[in-house]
């Protein structure tokens, strides 16, 4: 098993014939998504060769998911146009839009995001690299042929962190890996992600990553908690920031006491979920984690 993404998703890409979407969509081809068209308003009916397989161009997500099947869209549209990009995938009752685009105004986001409330629409995104279910289905940047498929689930805020810890734990694998994305306001959240990876029969443990700023990872903690029963190992970036200074990510801003990678740190700690001082030390953590439940050698 996996979540969101499994080897039966049909993928679209919205923006697909942009340098960006050629290039990864090629990526997600080699790496065995199904990659079913492109969408790129006004050029209905166009077909464009993209790693050595011809993909159609649709000039709507209503169109293509009607004469694909598809039921994901990968979203590779410039901030300006990225907020009616995702509109039109939530409008079209997309069963998952991975909004890869970074620099969306909080405002498109906050209104894509609420058009979405109630409806079939998972978000994951924006300022994101995707999710993999490794050995099955990739949607977005995240590199494919740094690990394979295992008992670990990931979700992160950090897209180079995400890919340093499929890296130091590519020996053992990952049922699948979730970056949400680090602005002040995402689709899809560390809780939804714990949620998901708590009801998926493949995932073992949790590989939980965030960072300073807001108090997604204390209410993450308070929900692990209460829900939980799999074993979370978390890191939280941002140890040496300084107080109230952005850093990185739009939401990773730290004031006074509120939002510090210490207390953060604390809150999971808390609920049970055993910290990382630096990812490679999260790393080792998760290797005894996975010996302890018998999962490894």
């Amino acid at each position: 098993m996996a979540i969101f993404l499994t080897e039966s998703s049909r993928v679209l890409v919205q923006g697909m014939t942009g340098t960006e979407g050629r290039k990864h969509t090629a990526r997600m081809i080699a790496a065995g998504t199904a990659v079913v068209g492109g969408v790129t308003p006004g050029r209905d009916g166009e077909a464009v060769e993209i790693g050595g397989t011809t993909m159609p161009v649709f000039g709507s997500v209503k169109t293509a998911m009607a004469e694909t099947g598809a039921d994901v869209s990968v979203v590779f549209v410039p901030p300006r146009f990225a907020g009616d990009a995702v509109v039109e995938a939530v409008d079209a009752g997309i069963g998952l839009a991975v909004v890869i685009t970074e620099g969306i105004p909080v405002h498109d986001t906050a209104r894509f995001w609420a058009r979405a409330q109630g409806g079939p629409t998972r978000i994951v995104g924006p300022n994101c690299p995707g999710v993999i279910s490794p050995g099955r289905s990739l949607a977005g940047i995240i590199p494919s042929d740094i690990t394979g498929p295992g008992p670990i689930g990931l979700v992160s805020k950090s897209g180079t962190l995400t890919y340093q810890l499929m890296h130091e734990l590519r020996d053992i694998g990952f049922s699948t890996c979730v970056g949400i994305g680090g602005d002040p306001i995402v689709g899809t959240t560390h809780i939804d992600c714990l949620e998901a990876f708590e009801q998926d029969p493949q995932t073992r443990a949790i590989v939980m990553i965030g960072e300073i700023g807001g108090d997604a990872e204390e209410r993450a903690a308070e929900y692990i908690a209460a829900h939980v029963t799999k074993p979370v190992v978390g890191y939280v970036a941002g140890f040496t920031a300084p107080e109230g200074r952005t850093m990185g990510h739009a939401g990773a801003i730290v004031s006074g006491s509120s939002g510090t990678a210490g207390a953060k740190k604390a809150a999971l700690e808390s609920a049970g979920v055993r910290v990382g001082l630096t990812p490679t030390d999260t790393a080792d953590l998760m290797r005894q984690v996975l010996a302890q439940l018998g999962a490894v050698a």
